[in-house]
């Protein structure tokens, strides 16, 4: 029986004080038995938890209750058991590294795509102007082959701060064409956008990744699973885990 939920979520808001901040989240999660990664930077917060799920829910609850996190929205599965060894909450540079310090997604945010539009855009072969869609994935090369959305363009990255060099490489190929930017729960691809616009190319992002898609309309036009950080390995369609 699943009765372990996991949650993933992320959020782009200035934190002033993340050092200061990592103790009082840890003390919080352990309190209430929850286990995972929590990342902390100036620019954010991730955070990828599991436990049960009334005690995971007030957490989250009482997160939002600090104005930095109040529209901090989350993605949620089911596993049988806990997927994490530990309770971790790191201070890092960046919640996910570019190395592109001009990207600021908390200063506002690339345009959106939600996926019941994605859908449609794929099923007709085009966007709502008539233009040619790409899905670009944003996501490193293991990841991608786990599985990914049928015909995405695919640029075998080993790590994220490798794309703004292979969008420069690939710049032209994009050009005029609808860009979709996708990763597994939105966090990279709403950085990739950010970048992919300051480019000149019209990007939008997928609200809530793969995750978000899997959730709102299952896995039209995906093929295969979605690789996950935790001892999940994958989730299908149905966010159910696969090992």
């Amino acid at each position: 029986m699943a009765s372990v939920l996991n949650i993933s979520a992320y959020l782009f808001t200035q934190i002033a004080d993340p050092a200061a901040l990592r103790p009082v989240l840890r003390e919080r999660a352990v309190a209430r038995g929850l286990k995972g990664t929590i990342l902390l930077a100036e620019e954010g917060i991730n955070l990828f938890l599991a436990g049960g799920a009334d005690d995971l829910r007030a957490f989250v609850d009482e997160l939002r209750a600090d104005a930095r996190f109040a529209s901090l929205t989350t993605k949620e599965s089911w596993s049988s058991e806990q997927p994490f060894q530990r309770m971790l909450v790191k201070h890092k540079r960046e919640i996910i590294r570019m190395d592109r310090p001009t990207v600021r997604p908390a200063a506002g945010r690339a345009p959106a795509v939600d996926p019941a539009t994605l859908r449609r855009w794929l099923e007709q072969g085009r966007d709502d102007r008539g233009r040619d869609v790409v899905l670009l994935d944003t996501r490193n090369a293991f990841e991608v082959d786990r599985g990914a959305f049928a015909g995405a363009v695919d640029w075998r990255i080993e790590r994220f701060t490798q794309f703004p060099d292979a969008v420069a490489a690939h710049r032209d190929e994009l050009v005029g064409k609808t860009v979709v930017s996708y990763c597994t729960g939105g966090i990279r691809c709403e950085k990739a956008a950010l970048h992919l616009r300051d480019e000149g190319i019209d990007a939008l992002q997928l609200e809530g990744g793969i995750l978000g898609y899997f959730e709102q309309v299952g896995g039209a036009h995906f093929e295969g699973e979605c690789f996950v950080f935790d001892e999940r390995i994958a989730v299908d369609p149905r966010l159910a885990p696969v090992g």
